[in-house]
Protein backbone atom coordinates (compact mmCIF):
# COMPACT_ATOMS: atom_id res chain seq x y z
CA UNK A 1 0.00 0.00 0.00
CA UNK A 2 0.89 3.88 -0.97
CA UNK A 3 1.25 6.25 1.71
CA UNK A 4 -0.29 9.09 0.44
CA UNK A 5 1.62 12.09 -0.79
CA UNK A 6 1.19 15.53 0.95
CA UNK A 7 0.57 17.77 -2.04
CA UNK A 8 1.86 20.98 -3.40
CA UNK A 9 -0.21 23.15 -2.04
CA UNK A 10 0.49 21.88 1.73
CA UNK A 11 3.89 22.27 1.09
CA UNK A 12 3.66 26.10 -0.37
CA UNK A 13 1.58 26.76 2.84
CA UNK A 14 4.00 25.86 5.54
CA UNK A 15 6.37 27.25 3.63
CA UNK A 16 5.35 30.53 3.52
CA UNK A 17 4.05 30.78 7.19
CA UNK A 18 7.63 29.94 8.29
CA UNK A 19 8.51 32.92 6.11
CA UNK A 20 6.24 34.84 7.54
CA UNK A 21 7.15 34.02 11.11
CA UNK A 22 10.48 34.60 10.53
CA UNK A 23 10.56 38.41 9.26
CA UNK A 24 6.90 39.44 10.74
CA UNK A 25 7.97 39.04 14.09
CA UNK A 26 5.34 41.60 16.87
CA UNK A 27 6.60 44.55 17.43
CA UNK A 28 8.04 44.62 20.85
CA UNK A 29 6.08 46.47 23.67
CA UNK A 30 8.04 49.27 26.02
CA UNK A 31 8.78 48.28 29.23
CA UNK A 32 5.88 48.90 32.01
CA UNK A 33 6.57 52.02 33.99
CA UNK A 34 7.82 51.31 37.78
CA UNK A 35 6.19 51.70 40.61
CA UNK A 36 8.58 53.43 42.65
CA UNK A 37 8.47 57.11 43.22
CA UNK A 38 11.32 59.03 41.70
CA UNK A 39 14.48 59.13 43.66
CA UNK A 40 14.33 62.67 44.96
CA UNK A 41 10.18 62.33 46.18
CA UNK A 42 11.95 59.20 47.88
CA UNK A 43 14.83 60.70 49.70
CA UNK A 44 12.68 63.37 51.05
CA UNK A 45 10.59 60.49 52.82
CA UNK A 46 13.24 58.23 54.26
CA UNK A 47 14.75 62.02 55.86
CA UNK A 48 11.38 62.20 57.15
CA UNK A 49 11.52 59.06 58.58
CA UNK A 50 14.88 59.12 60.17
CA UNK A 51 14.43 62.45 61.78
CA UNK A 52 10.86 60.57 63.37
CA UNK A 53 12.74 57.78 64.20
CA UNK A 54 15.77 59.04 65.73
CA UNK A 55 15.52 58.72 69.89
CA UNK A 56 17.12 61.19 72.09
CA UNK A 57 18.64 59.71 75.23
CA UNK A 58 16.48 61.33 78.08
CA UNK A 59 18.34 63.07 80.42
CA UNK A 60 19.64 61.63 83.67
CA UNK A 61 17.69 62.62 87.37
CA UNK A 62 18.95 63.01 90.52
CA UNK A 63 17.80 59.97 92.56
CA UNK A 64 17.37 61.74 96.03
CA UNK A 65 14.07 62.63 95.74
CA UNK A 66 12.64 59.81 93.92
CA UNK A 67 10.29 57.43 95.80
CA UNK A 68 11.26 54.04 95.92
CA UNK A 69 8.44 51.50 95.04
CA UNK A 70 9.75 48.26 96.37
CA UNK A 71 10.38 49.98 100.16
CA UNK A 72 8.48 52.99 100.76
CA UNK A 73 8.68 54.69 103.95
CA UNK A 74 6.09 53.28 106.42
CA UNK A 75 5.96 50.01 104.46
CA UNK A 76 4.58 47.45 106.80
CA UNK A 77 3.22 49.44 109.27
CA UNK A 78 -0.24 49.16 109.69
CA UNK A 79 -2.07 51.70 107.63
CA UNK A 80 -5.80 51.45 109.99
CA UNK A 81 -5.51 51.28 113.87
CA UNK A 82 -6.61 48.18 114.98
CA UNK A 83 -9.48 48.11 117.64
CA UNK A 84 -9.89 45.14 119.75
CA UNK A 85 -13.58 44.45 120.06
CA UNK A 86 -14.77 43.88 123.66
CA UNK A 87 -15.11 40.40 124.52
CA UNK A 88 -18.70 39.13 123.38
CA UNK A 89 -19.36 41.41 121.02
CA UNK A 90 -19.96 40.25 117.31
CA UNK A 91 -17.54 41.37 115.10
CA UNK A 92 -17.85 43.55 112.50
CA UNK A 93 -18.39 43.19 108.88
CA UNK A 94 -16.06 45.42 106.86
CA UNK A 95 -16.42 44.18 103.10
CA UNK A 96 -19.08 42.45 101.01
CA UNK A 97 -17.39 39.11 101.72
CA UNK A 98 -17.49 39.27 105.43
CA UNK A 99 -20.92 40.78 105.50
CA UNK A 100 -22.31 38.23 103.20
CA UNK A 101 -20.60 35.14 105.29
CA UNK A 102 -22.27 36.51 107.96
CA UNK A 103 -25.71 37.23 106.56
CA UNK A 104 -25.69 33.25 105.31
CA UNK A 105 -25.65 32.59 108.94
CA UNK A 106 -29.19 33.81 109.37
CA UNK A 107 -30.66 31.99 106.34
CA UNK A 108 -31.78 28.51 106.57
CA UNK A 109 -33.65 26.64 103.92
CA UNK A 110 -35.48 23.84 104.48
CA UNK A 111 -35.03 21.71 101.09
CA UNK A 112 -35.75 21.56 97.93
CA UNK A 113 -38.79 20.22 95.63
CA UNK A 114 -40.02 19.93 92.30
CA UNK A 115 -43.43 21.77 91.30
CA UNK A 116 -43.71 20.53 87.58
CA UNK A 117 -40.30 21.17 85.86
CA UNK A 118 -39.81 23.84 88.06
CA UNK A 119 -37.54 23.43 91.21
CA UNK A 120 -37.97 25.42 94.13
CA UNK A 121 -36.01 26.12 97.28
CA UNK A 122 -38.20 26.16 100.40
CA UNK A 123 -37.83 28.66 103.32
CA UNK A 124 -40.69 27.78 105.27
CA UNK A 125 -43.89 29.92 103.74
CA UNK A 126 -41.52 30.73 100.82
CA UNK A 127 -40.48 28.67 97.40
CA UNK A 128 -37.70 30.69 95.16
CA UNK A 129 -36.68 29.93 92.08
CA UNK A 130 -32.93 30.70 91.00
CA UNK A 131 -32.65 34.75 90.67
CA UNK A 132 -35.29 35.30 93.63
CA UNK A 133 -33.88 37.90 95.65
CA UNK A 134 -33.97 37.63 99.97
CA UNK A 135 -34.11 40.50 101.81
CA UNK A 136 -32.20 40.06 105.32
CA UNK A 137 -31.75 42.61 108.01
CA UNK A 138 -28.44 42.61 110.20
CA UNK A 139 -27.65 45.03 112.57
CA UNK A 140 -30.53 47.72 111.77
CA UNK A 141 -29.58 47.55 107.77
CA UNK A 142 -31.61 45.48 105.56
CA UNK A 143 -29.63 43.27 102.51
CA UNK A 144 -30.98 42.32 99.21
CA UNK A 145 -29.30 39.06 98.75
CA UNK A 146 -30.29 36.63 95.11
CA UNK A 147 -30.47 33.43 94.90
CA UNK A 148 -28.22 32.33 92.19
CA UNK A 149 -28.53 28.45 91.94
CA UNK A 150 -28.96 25.56 93.80
CA UNK A 151 -28.93 21.68 94.28
CA UNK A 152 -30.26 18.55 95.95
CA UNK A 153 -27.32 19.59 99.06
CA UNK A 154 -25.98 23.40 98.00
CA UNK A 155 -27.58 27.27 97.60
CA UNK A 156 -25.59 29.85 96.32
CA UNK A 157 -26.12 33.41 97.45
CA UNK A 158 -24.69 37.16 95.76
CA UNK A 159 -24.45 40.13 97.50
CA UNK A 160 -23.07 43.12 95.05
CA UNK A 161 -20.35 40.79 93.34
CA UNK A 162 -19.46 38.07 96.22
CA UNK A 163 -20.63 34.72 96.09
CA UNK A 164 -20.93 32.21 98.26
CA UNK A 165 -22.53 28.48 98.75
CA UNK A 166 -23.51 26.96 101.66
CA UNK A 167 -25.45 23.38 102.50
CA UNK A 168 -28.76 23.53 102.76
CA UNK A 169 -28.60 21.11 106.00
CA UNK A 170 -24.91 22.11 107.59
CA UNK A 171 -23.73 18.94 109.17
CA UNK A 172 -26.16 16.79 106.47
CA UNK A 173 -23.65 17.51 103.48
CA UNK A 174 -21.44 14.52 102.67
Amino acid sequence: MKSPRPTFLILLTLALGLAISANGAPPKRPPPESDLAPADARKKSVDLAVKLAKVDAPELLADTNLPKPFNPPGFGVESRPVVEAAPGAPAKAFGDRELLTALVQKIQPGGTFGLGSNQLLNFGKKNLRPGDHITVSFEGQDYNLELVSFDRTNFTLRLNHEEITRPIKPGKNP
